[in-house]
């Protein structure tokens, strides 16, 4: 239950997180495991006739070095080098490690990521700089209010509100040349691209329920980015 509580709540896909679960079951000798996985909550049961435990994940992000390391643990198990209380310790020490990367790390790339894909899409050399800049403020303000406040598709509308408006200042002061290849290098680092592609995974998994609320959360993601801009351009 911990090992799938930590790969759900790093955004693993769900037919991973059930299938390290039983791997693990099936390693210290469970016959008949069964799990069930959501984005949102997991069963699991030892056999079909013992009862099964739920346990609920409320709070998720994506940190794909902790789903490497649980799947570490698990192979460790399987092959007989990790007991029970080893394998324990070792979820719970890494569910206790905080994000790999620092609030100041995850801007810079996100500065970056905004800048390059400006270009990348065709914007002028010109447009790189502002669509760094918007870019990154704009993810400064997504971690703000993402600790502000629980509802994750807030904190993505306002980032894409903030980018709205340094583009259009940017382009109206003269330091900026394009406004669309500014503004969609600028959100590309908010795009749900995990969500989606777990979402198509889980779908040709044969998970329909994860992988169509995955799908929901990815459009709702993207509504929220689109809204976002859409506010700021309705007001020119």
């Amino acid at each position: 239950m911990l090992a799938g509580k930590i790969m759900l709540e790093s955004s693993a896909e769900t037919y991973r997180v059930e299938d390290t679960m039983n791997r693990i079951a099936h390693s210290f000798g469970q016959k008949n495991p069964q799990s069930y996985a959501t984005p949102t909550a997991i069963n699991f049961s030892v056999d079909l006739m013992e009862p099964a435990i739920m346990m609920r994940i409320e709070k998720r992000t994506t940190d794909l070095n902790k789903i490497a390391e649980v799947n570490s643990v698990s192979r460790k198990i399987a092959e007989g080098q990790l007991n029970i209380e080893e394998a324990l310790e070792a979820l719970q020490t890494l569910e206790g490690q905080k994000f790999i990367y620092s609030d100041k790390v995850m801007v810079l790339i996100a500065a970056l990521a905004s800048g390059s894909f400006t270009i990348m899409f065709g914007g002028m050399w010109a447009d790189f700089l502002p669509s760094l800049v918007a870019g990154g403020i704009g993810f400064i303000g997504f971690l703000w209010f993402d600790k502000l406040v629980e509802i994750r598709f807030i904190s993505e509308f306002v980032a894409s509100f903030i980018i709205g408006l340094l583009a259009i200042l940017f382009v109206e002061t003269g330091l900026g040349v394009e406004l669309d290849k500014i503004i969609i290098g600028a959100v590309m680092p908010l795009v749900p691209g995990l969500h989606i592609t777990n979402a198509v995974r889980d779908l040709l998994a044969g998970h329909l329920v994860a992988g169509l609320s995955k799908g929901v959360e990815a459009l709702l993601t993207a509504f929220a980015i689109g809204a976002g801009i859409a506010v700021v351009l309705a007001f020119l």
